[in-house]
């Protein structure tokens, strides 16, 4: 695995780099690429980072895992390729967005236009061993993801962050809320949607409303 990520990233994550855990952390991926196979492709386990680069950041969602069928992930949390189905979270945000926002139902899957208008779609763990859920935890990505949260907290002002379920929620604390604004709410996936925790969070309607309060440019959702 090379670290592969824009040029904007690379003087506030360098000394993360350097870091033993994140020499291990890449011995273990291309070990893991090599003998099985893993998702995202290899050259795409930076996209979040690549095609949202550093000073455009304004948005931060974080999700958990990359998925792991093939052809589905492509380093942007909940985003698939063109002309793949739809995984049931990722309809459910197209669903709240167009009861949000009046907008209808998008054909494509694949949010690299959110990431080109600086939402940060940043998976806590970038990669996954195919059809294992969770197979990559633990082994150094979450430290890395981690820090980037922080270094986003520390080092810019004004990002909103979307935290969705429980496991998102507890990135709250890397957050300084003076600074930032934080929307919390249920997760996407159908058994939280269901239970009437995700369907009506206005969370991309309250974001542009944020956005415009600090005079930056709505996102197109």
């Amino acid at each position: 695995m090379n670290v592969d990520i824009h040029e904007s990233w690379k003087p506030h994550l360098e000394e993360e780099f350097k870091k033993p855990y994140f020499k291990d952390l890449v011995s273990y991926v291309k070990s893991e690429y090599k003998a099985h196979t893993c998702f995202p492709p290899g050259k795409q386990i930076f996209n979040a980072f690549n095609h949202c680069h550093f000073d455009d950041v304004k948005v931060v969602i974080i999700g958990q895992d990359p998925y792991h069928d093939f052809g589905q992930a492509n380093g942007l949390c909940f985003s698939v390729n063109d002309g793949v189905k739809h995984p049931p979270s990722l309809i459910n945000i197209f669903k709240e967005i167009e009861n949000d926002l009046g907008t209808s139902y998008p054909k494509s899957g694949n949010l690299l236009r959110w990431a080109h208008q600086g939402v940060l779609l940043l998976n806590a763990t970038l990669t996954v061993r195919a059809h294992q859920a969770g197979s990559h935890q633990n082994k150094g990505w979450e430290i890395f993801t981690d820090s980037v949260i922080k270094t986003i907290s520390s080092k810019k002002e004004s990002v909103v962050f979307l935290l969705w379920g429980g496991y998102a929620k507890q990135k709250a604390k890397l957050i300084d809320n003076g600074k930032h604004k934080i929307l919390t709410s249920g997760h996407p996936s159908p058994l939280s949607a269901n239970r009437g925790y995700w369907f009506g969070n206005k969370h991309f309607s309250k974001t542009n409303s944020q956005l415009e309060l600090m005079s930056k440019s709505l996102v197109i959702w």
